[in-house]
């Protein structure tokens, strides 16, 4: 497959895309004419080769068109968190020396953040919306930048960089992850045979397209199948099956907190047939996988999945192939391997480090030397930083991360940045955050602080600090305050001892 845009079903006579909200149904052609025009107006503005193009919008499809012409004429999409806060935006403009900043209609004139941190960089931006008369996605620039107008129409090659997302990195910042079109197409097709995706399946996208997750798995793998993507503005469980039924879905893919959620939920008068559910991004319980299937009447297929990857590494098959809870499958168009700290294989069922080759692994992330250095071993594996194992049939086995990313309902978040948040208020002295459990999410953010002497803060104020600076998800749930932060012999802080002290502290004392 040369290109994302030759990738998407030229033959298939089932609907491209549904929007709920408008019931507005995109066949395949219409689509490749959206993505065509919008790809001439992108030139026309002068968007050119390796320009990266930041694309702060919900799931919609200004988004979808936006996304797909960027990477037609060879531009390097980087979809954003549309709620993210000023500072986050700058964060990755900068980074990225973003060309353009797409925003939604009437952003500019609220002084949306996103568009508040294009003005601090001289950056480029558009408004986009649909139109329904003319049946078109439309583009206007309302901040010029640097565009200088008068670009060619390009075709895109496999090995142009098509997509950049940041994963965080435990230590210093979030390390850019540039995915080609090779990469993306590789995965698209992964997924395809993993769980024999054709044009009569359809999809109800639950996770956001700026993850990921819902980028490949949720929406562009169903597109080189011809298949149907139902795409909402966002999850919301009172609408759930309303939508999946009304529109006919027939499987979708989630992390295990949306299960959980839609397990508490009430369910319709009659569970519609579902092919299958797939969980992935962080770990489903076995309690979790039982209950789905019990609930749902489909069986439940976790996978294992990466940015570094463009996604999926590995997965449960589908029936009648074994499924194992617990496990996260087998490997899925990519070469999986258990290494030990010297790049050698372990022995089947030892532990060591989950390690993947594959046409789908990025080549190395940009302008960070040293990550690459410690990220590939010397016989092209890419190291995960997550600790495992194969069974004897060769399913894997995650045992624990060996990093320290916070892992919160697929959401990773680097305990760096958090702790860069509360130190910055002007009453904290040092501030460590960790993962703490939660039933909900799988993990949430928690974090010990050390007050300045003589200096006050409540916990609900510094939550509320850190509020105004992160999003909400990266908030810690529970702030500990102690008087000396505990350390190793040698003065350094391991986050794993300092999260078992605060939260020793919070176990019943025995009685004596």
């Amino acid at each position: 497959m040369a290109n994302l845009q030759s990738s998407i079903s030229t033959t298939s006579s089932s609907p491209a895309i549904i929007i709920p909200s408008t019931s507005l149904t995109i066949s395949y052609p219409t689509l490749q004419n959206l993505i065509s025009n919008f790809q001439k107006n992108l030139a026309a503005i002068g968007i050119t080769p390796h320009s990266p193009v930041s694309i702060a919008l919900p799931n919609n499809l200004e988004f979808i068109v936006s996304f797909l012409a960027t990477a037609a004429q060879r531009g390097i999409a980087a979809p954003l968190n549309s709620a993210y806060k000023q500072g986050e935006f700058e964060f990755f403009i900068d980074d990225l020396k973003s060309k353009l900043v797409v925003v939604p209609r009437g952003a500019v004139s609220a002084g949306a953040p996103a568009v508040k941190a294009a003005r601090k960089f001289g950056v480029a931006v558009a408004e986009v919306w649909w139109d329904s008369r003319g049946g078109e996605v439309c583009l206007e620039v309302l901040e010029k930048g640097e565009l200088r107008g008068g670009a060619k129409v390009e075709r895109a090659e496999p090995e142009d960089v098509a997509l950049v997302l940041h994963t965080s990195g435990t230590t210093g910042r979030p390390k850019a992850v540039p995915l080609t079109h090779r990469n993306l197409t590789r995965t698209m097709g992964n997924i395809v045979q993993t769980y024999k995706l054709t044009q009569e399946d359809k999809t109800y996208l639950v996770m956001p397209l700026f993850h990921v997750h819902g980028l490949l798995a949720g929406f562009l793998a169903p597109l080189l199948s011809g298949g149907t993507v139902i795409v909402p503005v966002k999850f919301s469980a009172s609408e759930f099956w309303s939508d999946f039924i009304k529109f006919g879905a027939n499987w979708y893919t989630a992390v295990p907190t949306i299960h959980q959620i839609l397990l508490k939920s009430p369910f319709p008068s009659q569970i519609p047939p579902i092919r299958f559910l797939r969980s992935c991004s962080s770990p489903l319980s076995p309690t979790t996988f039982h209950a789905l299937e019990e609930a749902f009447k489909a069986p439940v297929l976790e996978a294992y999945a990466m940015t570094e990857a463009a996604h999926q590494m590995t997965s449960n098959p589908l029936p009648p192939a074994k499924r194992k809870p617990g496990t996260v499958g087998l490997g899925q168009g990519v070469e999986v391997a258990i290494l030990d700290a010297d790049g050698k294989e372990v022995p089947q069922g030892k532990e060591g480090e989950i390690s993947i080759k594959g046409a789908n692994v990025t080549k190395g992330y940009i302008n960070n030397e040293k990550a690459n250095a410690e990220s590939f071993t010397s016989t092209g594996f890419f190291r995960t930083g997550d600790q495992g194992k194969k069974d004897e049939d060769g399913y894997v086995i995650i045992t624990g991360r060996i990093k320290e990313l916070i892992n919160r309902g697929g959401e990773k978040i680097s305990p760096i940045e958090v702790d860069n948040a509360i130190s910055s208020h002007p009453a904290v002295s040092e501030a460590v955050s960790f993962a703490v459990h939660s039933e909900l999410y799988g993990q949430e953010v928690g974090a010990a602080v050390v007050l300045k002497s003589g200096r006050k803060v409540t916990e609900e104020e510094l939550k509320n600090y850190v509020g105004e600076k992160l999003s909400k998800f990266k908030v810690p749930t529970r702030i500990w305050f102690t008087q000396h932060m505990p350390k190793t012999a040698t003065g350094k802080i391991q986050r794993r001892i300092v999260a078992e002290t605060m939260l020793k502290g919070d176990k019943p004392k025995a009685k004596l």
